[in-house]
């Protein structure tokens, strides 16, 4: 097969913390050389013109890996389909989907996720990997079958946002995982105290008359959390750590030698909570935005590893079920698109390095996962994105490419727009 080069390009690798200039050299679907400046050039004559691409000076990283998207097939297609949240992910630097399984049914046995992996495979341009229900329909009463889960392509586990409460099953469903070796996603909310919340409590929401959950209980959810994983081994990661109140206690864990790892949402480390003050709802997401200064603690915990990935907790809704009263609307939004044109407002303000914010959006959800995406590296997938961080966009929802068209940014003024996006060296998006 012929190889493909990228040439005149700046080379984002989380790995290695370092941005150079050079080329990546492509063949049979995996990165075959990461070329400097002088060995691009050399590669020139060696390359068909055809098969040449100019990156302009553009970046080139890996590929996005999204941990955490809910894709609503089955059961609300209207929402979100394959097909959409796949388009949606090309054009937004997403390479590999992590698909959520709170769908309608749950992910919850192997002939649901074989009908997913299928449909995903028909109709998706890019890499999706599933999740599977930890518990039977979410439930939390009775562990899944794990193994055959596993066996069936499931690459973790776990209930969203629907928290287990009995600590016996959550107990024996990890003991269980740790024994296959099988990753456990939890998300840290005490349900008792975030039950019909609609914002994070303080003067803020009391200004506003909100139900509102205290930060603490995202704290307590987290330390059950890391308890039981004493107690079993488990691996397990925190879907969204939103919180300064929360970080002590993942600290804590990982320096106790505890396999936990932790992720948060792009939404909570761009938005807060002052941005819900004319009750726009499609700011209304899950767990409810935070502070300014929880905000600032989880950008610094991202800045030092502390906490290891970012999402976009992409969750569409349709239009009737945000067009009600802030504490009656649903929660979530879609990120899919908008992710990295709204992270690289991070970047501009001298928040986070390219390097350090691939690490967290594409190495690290990687190797959480056992997925050998998500490096700059000879033999890894040419699982690319080519993005012009300066280029200004005035994002306009009606022209997303979900179904859905829920974002808080609907008429931001935004910074970088993915020029191209590579899956095993094909393209797939080309702006």
């Amino acid at each position: 097969m012929t190889a493909t080069l990228i040439k005149n390009a700046r080379l984002i690798d989380p790995e290695a913390d370092t941005v150079t200039e050079g080329g990546v050299l492509i063949g049979d679907g995996r990165i075959t050389a990461v070329l400097s400046l002088s060995e691009a050039e050399d590669a020139i004559s060696r390359v068909p013109q055809e098969n040449m691409i100019d990156a302009g000076g553009a970046c080139l990283a890996p590929g996005i890996v999204d941990l955490g998207v809910k894709v609503c097939e089955p059961g609300e297609r209207h929402k979100e389909s394959f097909k959409t949240a796949g388009q949606a992910a090309a054009a937004g630097g997403v390479t590999t989907m992590v698909t959520r399984p709170d769908t309608d049914p749950a992910i919850d046995n192997p002939e649901v996720l074989e009908f997913i992996r299928r449909r995903a495979n028909e109709v998706t341009p890019v890499n999706v990997r599933p999740m599977a229900a930890l518990t039977k329909g979410r439930q939390g009463r009775e562990m899944s079958e794990i193994g055959f889960l596993l066996d069936a392509g499931a690459v973790a586990f776990t209930d969203g946002d629907n928290v287990v409460t009995d600590t016996k099953v959550l107990s024996r469903a990890m003991t269980y995982a740790r024994s296959l070796g099988a990753l456990v996603i939890g998300h840290p909310q005490d349900p008792g105290l975030s039950k019909g919340a609609a914002a994070t409590s303080g003067k803020f929401a009391s200004l506003r008359g909100l139900p509102g959950v205290s930060p603490m209980a995202e704290r307590m959810g987290l330390d059950r959390d890391i308890a039981i994983v004493e107690m079993t081994g488990a691996k397990y990661h925190a879907d969204q750590i939103t919180t300064a109140r929360a970080l002590p206690a993942l600290e804590r864990a990982k320096a106790n030698g505890f396999d936990v790892t932790a992720g948060t949402s792009m939404h909570h480390m761009t938005l807060n909570e002052l941005d819900v003050s004319d009750y726009r709802t499609f700011f209304k997401v899950k767990p409810p935005l935070r502070a300014e200064e929880d905000r600032q603690a989880v950008i610094d915990a991202i800045r030092s590893g502390l906490i290891d990935t970012i999402s976009s907790m992409h969750t569409p809704q349709d239009e009737e079920s945000k067009r009600l009263p802030f504490e009656e609307a649903a929660s979530g939004a879609v990120g899919l698109e908008t992710m990295l044109p709204v992270l690289l407002r991070l970047y501009h303000s001298g928040d986070l390095e390219l390097p350090t914010l691939f690490r967290a959006l594409s190495l690290n959800p990687a190797k959480r996962l056992g997925l050998d995406c998500g490096r700059l590296e000879k033999n890894a997938p040419a699982d690319l994105i080519l993005f012009d961080p300066d280029k200004p966009l005035i994002l306009d929802r009606f022209k997303l490419k979900s179904k859905s068209k829920n974002t808080p940014f609907d008429g931001a003024r935004l910074q970088g727009r993915i020029l191209r996006t590579l899956v095993s060296g094909e393209t797939v998006y080309k702006l």
